[in-house]
């Protein structure tokens, strides 16, 4: 093979498509049964993404665009999932896709400079470059609490829910995790369940979504614009444009009534438009602290006991987590079937057969753990990739992930990772950034062929440079201050690095730069 592929989520198909593009021989590995990757396992009922669905598409193919047509203004996972199908037919890429097959090893073979690659189903595979399409929040991270295993109803983790969903019904159903997937399952949970308790560590800022069936005269609208809408969205530093604009003032700088009036507005809008009023929110302690104040006062307007509001109400500043999407949310705990269980203040100290045990007992039918994922770096580091003189990619990383430009990793000759740590990636439209990336990647290998170039892979100045610089711009904002995935936090002993790059637009030229000054950066040998 020229390319080897890790995964068929929506990076791993546009690196095939691509890669065929470009004339390479070209084959990709899913542990799945489908292509899809987040959307084919994070199936858990109420699954849905939180960018506008009219933007969360490819842009590589006009027809594509055009024939397809999205329902809601958030598509929910079937949908997502239907897409994906229907672009794995649409381009016939699945005759280069095996499926329910691991990669299990890849190692740098120095002497023949190429990559060595089992799978768990048999194969091996020469390849001359190895292109990791794992997707970032594709690895689920399972909490290690006392007693876990021991449960003796059925656990279910939400990013590896059964293809035949949950019957609910009736049952007592504990939900541990109150991130965006518990926020989202929470409410379908709570509807279904006989009694649901929900055992939160860290309360989370939700905006509604105000999700709703998009309209045919916006959607034609959009179809006939594509390519100045594209285009538009490329300049944002999120890769993506919201109905709202962007605020230009300081919230410092307003009285409290304009300053109430724009929150009001956003609030309503629904979306990410909430904390896009003012320039200084993840900036300034002082300005965020407006915007935080405001989504715990609506908090407190929908939760009818104020205990239990208090309890939903983060202590963190917003933003520095992700800030999640929900429909009736917080309303789901008026409900009389729902309690809150505050495990910052009563740790859960053991899960016995029968529930779950903190200073008091839980007895619980059904266990679903809303636990995260170990983002953008751990489904790389659990497969065995070796580079040169053997080392691991884990050892590489095990003080925090180094690459340059989020593309490349020195002393991995040859391998690629996409909007993996280090590049823009959980912070934009990922479609966006998935196809910015696999372009400068089949780009990358075209131009080396050209020039008769065998390996690739940055050099250490270059590297070093880079992780300063994401580190750098991340410093200069509010997103480190609190304990979050992309810093690695939610993972008990991951080294605490803020991993994603701020900022789309200058990235892009960065990249392009680089490509253009002769992959300045890189070391190249023929």
């Amino acid at each position: 093979m020229d390319v080897v592929v890790v995964g068929a989520g929506f990076a791993g198909m546009y690196m095939v498509h691509k890669a065929r593009e470009a004339g390479l021989s070209v084959h990709a590995f899913e542990a799945g049964s489908g292509v899809g990757g987040t959307w084919y396992w994070n199936r858990y009922p109420g699954a849905r993404c939180d960018v506008e669905s009219l933007q969360y598409s490819y842009e590589f193919s006009e027809e594509l665009q055009q024939e397809w047509n999205w329902t809601e203004r958030y598509a929910g996972q079937p949908e997502i999932l239907s897409y994906a199908n229907h672009v794995a037919d649409r381009f016939d890429l699945r005759t280069d896709i095996t499926f329910n097959t691991r990669i299990t090893t890849a190692h740098f073979d120095e002497d023949a400079q190429v990559w060595r690659v089992a799978t768990d189903g048999g194969h091996d595979i020469e390849a001359r470059y190895l292109v990791l399409a794992t997707g970032c929040l594709s690895s689920a991270n399972t909490p290690k609490i006392p007693g876990l295993e021991s449960f003796a109803g059925p656990t279910y983790h939400t990013g590896k829910w059964p293809h035949e969903g949950v019957d609910f019904a009736g049952k007592r159903v504990g939900v541990i995790g109150t991130g965006s997937s518990g926020i989202q399952a929470i409410p379908h949970i709570a509807a279904e369940a006989g009694h649901l308790t929900v055992f939160q560590r860290t309360a989370n800022y939700s905006v509604p979504a105000r999700n709703g069936a998009l309209d045919p005269d916006e959607v034609a609208k959009v179809k006939a614009n594509y390519p100045e809408i594209r285009a538009t969205n490329a300049m944002e530093g999120s890769a993506f444009k919201t109905a709202l604009p962007r605020g230009e003032g300081s919230v410092l700088e307003v009285d409290d009534a304009e300053r109430h009036a724009d929150f009001e507005r956003r609030w309503e809008h629904g979306g990410f438009v909430f904390l896009q009023g003012f320039i200084d929110t993840m900036l300034s302690e002082e300005a965020n602290r407006y915007a935080a104040d405001f989504a715990r006062s609506k908090i407190r307007e929908v939760v009818s006991d104020p205990a239990t509001a208090e309890i939903l109400s983060p202590k963190q500043l917003i933003g520095c987590k992700r800030l999640c999407l929900d429909t009736e949310y917080f309303e789901t705990y008026n409900r009389p079937n729902v309690d809150l269980v505050d495990i910052a203040a009563n740790p859960i100290a053991e899960i016995t057969p029968q529930g779950v045990q903190t200073d008091e007992f839980y007895e619980l039918d059904v266990l679903v753990l809303a636990t995260g994922f170990d983002a953008m770096t751990g489904s790389i580091t659990r497969i065995d990739i070796r580079g040169r003189d053997g080392q691991t990619i884990a050892d590489a990383w095990s003080a925090g992930p180094k690459n340059y430009l989020g593309l490349g990793v020195e002393g991995f000759p040859n391998m690629f990772t996409i909007t993996g740590p280090g590049s823009p990636s959980v912070l934009t439209n990922m479609l966006v950034s998935i196809q910015q990336h696999v372009d400068w990647i089949a780009r990358c290998i075209t131009d080396l062929d050209a020039d008769g170039v065998t390996t690739i892979e940055p050099t250490n100045e270059a590297q070093t440079e880079w992780v300063t610089h994401v580190n750098s711009i991340a410093d200069v904002t509010l997103y480190p201050s609190c304990n979050s995935w992309y810093l690695g936090a939610n993972v008990p002993g991951k080294t605490r690095v803020f991993m994603p790059l701020i900022g789309y637009p200058d990235y892009v030229e960065r990249c392009d730069a680089v490509a253009a000054d002769g992959y300045a950066g890189f070391a190249l040998t023929s």
